[in-house]
């Protein structure tokens, strides 16, 4: 069912955060109760679990109703967001309970996503706190710019109007630091309800409304974008007669007749009908999931954004935005991921880390990764344009999430900043002799040879026999060896996870570009990282890629040390040594997988020589 204008500015959508214990549950279970959103049945067994919970009193532990998980209700925190409808005679809500503890910043940053206003919470008794100022950083970044500050826990503090004012003058001043523009304070106890759904004469010395008079009564204006943006859930197409592209609106208005245009690109048509499942609609605007049917036939997919033809959104590949990194494993520049922007799926690398912020202070700090919870500004190459928009102007077609390409996590939320220049000064410049036709040129299907394993596998040794055999055979090969390459093009790179993903980004570019060139490329790194493989396999086209995983134990590796680098390791003279104090992250599924321990050098060469020419006599 279509959502009304009206209804939409008439819900209000807010979060609760700050601290942990600093009442954020117990607030909003007072709410619920206030507000008459409570049945009888369960607030029976409210009563009767609040009385397990104090048996000597006749109290109501409202934070009951929202902890939900089991884990919640024994520790007495909150893990998970929980999301809650409730209505007055005045407004109807939908508000996210959202965890206090560090560790979960990044439940607390999705409920902040879909939030118009944050309740903070801040105990009376230990004023700002490092989460509070966490959380208030992470909404102002989010586009929250209206804030209830609720010192809660008044009753414990004798109801002090000097504590509460203390609080609300150093508050306002981060609020300032942080642009939040609009700050409604006021004191509370939220267990016993004072100023929560009535005001109360415990603290006659404040003249405001209480809190659910200020919900009812602010005004939020949602982000309102005038020029019509639909990024393409799917292709509606039930049978022959009928083609339409299905989405939700995230900006502006559309009718029937209105030109429009496809994006990423150029292609225009006029819609002709706006169709739901209450049947078609003359206009549709921001809010509103609609199948659009056009009046000649585009080609559109998944991911495309429709957009007001006159006024188009803009498209670019490189760009400035604040990233707050959510995965257990740190942000490492130049890993690839997978970047989703409205319904739009490409492949995607944070190139740089300009700074990470403190979010206590907001000072700006050198950074070469992102651990759990950081927030750092960051420039992202993705591998193929996108239709976007700041982060400040379309929170839809600005905001985005980066998925781990091995486990499949959401690992990172952003907000775009604005596309960097080059994005657009940099073309790409045709050549008439393609890959192809120095292929040709060579009578020879060029090949990448991606040779991993642990230091002292034999990588190398393979690898020089087979171009050997290669080269008596006529064929055109280069070998690209680790160790040769940090004399030269990776010599300014150390041994950290961050220098390793760089190492393996440089020599996969190379390759690649020799792959093109024609050759057999035959690259022999560790490259201990299955993500920073995946990242090298992805340049080539299907059947360039070959993965060798050359399989040394540990073990027998370090009988050979034929460099004296595991005795180094072993001594801690070398940190950072794949095997020892760095984790190898074996193949999957190599295309060829040589058990150095069952066969002889001769046989492994003509193993690969085998599957690289499979149809040639050797």
């Amino acid at each position: 069912m279509a959502i009304s204008e009206s209804s939409a500015r008439n819900l209000l959508r807010f979060i609760t955060c700050g601290s942990v214990d600093d009442g954020k549950s117990t607030l909003l279970g007072r709410l619920l109760y206030d507000t008459g959103m409570l049945p009888d049945d369960q607030l029976d067994a409210l009563r009767r679990d609040s009385h397990r919970q104090y048996p000597n009193g006749d109290v109501l532990d409202f934070s009951l109703l929202t902890d939900g998980l089991d884990a919640e209700r024994q520790q007495g925190i909150t893990i998970d967001v929980a999301y809650r409808y409730f209505r007055s005679a005045r407004r109807s809500f939908v508000v996210a309970d959202c965890p206090g503890h560090e560790q979960y910043t990044r439940n607390m940053a999705t409920g902040a996503s879909h939030a118009d206003l944050a309740v903070v919470l801040v105990d009376a008794r230990k004023g700002l706190l490092p989460q509070t100022r966490r959380h208030s950083y992470i909404c102002a970044l989010l586009g929250i710019r209206k804030v209830v500050l609720a010192v809660n826990k008044m009753d414990l503090v004798g109801y002090k109007q000097e504590t509460y004012e203390t609080i609300e003058a150093e508050y306002r001043v981060l609020a300032d630091q942080l642009g939040i523009t609009s700050v409604y304070a006021l004191p509370v106890a939220a267990l016993s309800g004072d100023n929560v759904g009535s005001c109360s004469a415990r603290m006659s010395w404040y003249g405001g409304p209480a809190l659910l008079e200020v919900l009812e009564t602010v005004s939020v204006q949602s982000q309102q974008v005038s020029e019509f943006r639909m990024p393409v859930q799917w292709v509606n197409r039930p049978d022959q007669s009928f083609r339409g592209y299905a989405g939700t609106i995230c900006g502006g208005r559309v009718k029937a007749g209105d030109e429009i245009v496809v994006q990423p690109g150029t292609s225009r048509a006029r819609v002709t009908r706006i169709v739901t499942a209450d049947g078609d609609l003359p206009e549709a605007h921001a809010g509103q999931a609609v199948t659009l049917t056009l009046d000649r036939e585009v080609d559109i997919s998944r991911g495309d954004v429709i957009a007001d033809a006159a006024r188009p959104t803009s498209e670019a590949d490189q760009f400035a935005a604040h990233v707050l990194w959510m995965g257990d494993e740190a942000l490492l520049p130049n890993r690839g991921y997978w970047l989703k922007i409205g319904t739009r799926i490409v492949n995607a690398r944070i190139t740089s880390i300009k700074h990470k912020v403190d979010v206590n202070t907001q000072a700006r700090l050198a950074a070469h990764r992102l651990d759990l919870n950081e927030v750092g500004y960051c420039n992202i190459d993705l591998d193929h344009p996108v239709a976007f928009e700041t982060y400040a102007a379309n929170h839809s077609l600005g905001g985005f999430i980066l998925i781990d390409r091995q486990t499949y996590a959401t690992v990172a939320c952003g907000m775009l900043d604005f596309a960097l220049h080059r994005a657009t000064n940099v073309h790409w410049q045709h050549v008439d002799v393609d890959k192809q036709a120095r292929a040709r040129s060579k009578g020879q299907q060029p090949r990448c040879l991606w040779f991993t394993g642990l230091s002292g596998a034999g990588k190398s040794t393979i690898a020089n026999l087979l171009e050997r055999r290669l080269g008596s055979l006529g064929y055109h090969t280069y070998l690209m060896d680790g160790d040769n390459l940090r004399h030269g093009l990776n010599r300014d790179l150390g041994f950290t996870a961050e220098a390793r993903v760089e190492n393996v980004r440089r020599v996969a570019e190379v390759a690649h570009l020799m792959v093109d060139a024609g050759l057999i490329v035959l690259v022999c790194v560790i490259s201990p990282f299955r993500s920073e493989r995946e990242f090298a396999r992805n340049l080539f086209a299907d059947g360039e890629f070959l993965e060798v995983f050359v399989d040394t134990s540990l073990e027998e590796c370090e009988r050979r040390d034929p460099k004296g680098l595991y005795r180094k390791a072993r001594a801690g003279e070398i940190s950072n040594f794949t095997g020892i104090d760095s984790p190898y992250e074996a193949p999957e599924t190599p295309e060829v997988h040589l058990h150095t321990g069952d066969r002889g050098l001769e046989n492994m060469v003509e193993q690969l020589v085998e599957r690289l020419l499979p149809s040639e006599s050797h």
